[in-house]
């Protein structure tokens, strides 16, 4: 699908992208040119931030020669967070019901790695002797992190103030879940990108990419929002946006509800979106 270019005034525009498959590159990484453009485009007015699944440690780690002062959505909208501070802005919790959650994952042998604030300080806890293989992965990369809580006890495991589930196991244990939970949760049901272990993320129901872009976009009182993304959890912010941008390598039925189709990620396709777009003005 062919795109139109239109010069609208930056200032009244908030643009927010998804990162992983969409802004980073499949190494997990920002090139260069993408850190150039940003910093020229936002020098010159572009309200530009990012929407990710990611934790505000991991996002900063793969972004590191981003230089922004915009708040970003994180943890797939749980969280709106302030890039320079930390402070979290906004904040998305579950109520007691998640006990529910957990009672039935545990009964099915499931085990979660379980996001919270534990006496006010954020963890992601796990059982350590309870992993599947796609954990024991995720949990390598996640080495020498501050946040990493390895637990002993289902106790221990769902203790503090929680915001956030993933589970990483067979699509046999994790589906049944998915469709239970789909409606009364906010949930993500979807292979790594990376890895290709199949996840399950489930959070609560106000938190979403597409709630929280909303708030971002009346926080900066902007009146139209052009989003960017690849994967299943970017939908929500595809049906809420004025325009909505898949990456040549995004996932098919993002690519049927998209404006249009920008370049791959590895060919730094928003970046280069943003150029023409606003080449010139």
């Amino acid at each position: 699908m062919p795109i139109e270019v239109n010069k609208m005034a930056k200032g009244r525009t908030l643009f927010v992208s998804d990162l992983d498959g969409t802004l980073l590159r499949s190494d997990e990484s920002l090139s260069a040119y993408t850190c150039q453009i940003l910093h020229k485009l936002s020098a010159e007015g572009l309200l530009f931030s990012y929407a990710t699944a990611r934790s505000l440690v991991t996002a900063k780690k793969v972004t590191k020669g981003l230089r922004t002062q915009m708040p970003l959505v994180v943890y797939n909208g749980a969280f709106i967070m302030d890039h320079l501070t930390e402070e979290v802005m906004l904040a998305n919790y579950f109520d007691d019901t998640v006990s529910g959650v957990f009672s039935d994952l545990l009964a099915q042998g499931v085990w979660p790695i379980v996001y919270a604030y534990v006496d006010g300080v954020e963890k992601f806890s796990y059982m350590e002797n309870n992993c599947s293989e796609g954990m024991r992965d995720f949990i390598r990369t996640r080495k020498g992190d501050p946040r990493a809580n390895p637990v002993m006890t289902a106790k221990a495991l769902t203790a503090g103030k929680c915001f956030y589930i993933t589970c990483i196991d067979t699509p046999e244990k994790l589906e049944p879940f998915y469709e239970k939970y789909r409606d009364r949760y906010h949930a993500v049901y979807q292979k790594d990108i990376y890895s290709g272990e199949q996840w399950l993320e489930i959070l609560p129901k106000e938190a979403s990419k597409s709630n929280a872009v909303l708030q971002l976009k009346r926080l900066l009182q902007c009146d139209r929002l052009v989003v960017f993304g690849d994967g299943r959890n970017d939908l929500d912010m595809f049906e809420i946006a004025d325009e909505c941008y898949a990456v040549e390598n995004a996932a098919e039925e993002l690519k049927q509800i998209a404006t249009g189709i920008i370049g791959r990620n590895d060919a730094d396709g928003v970046a280069k979106f943003l150029e023409a777009r606003f080449a010139g003005s």
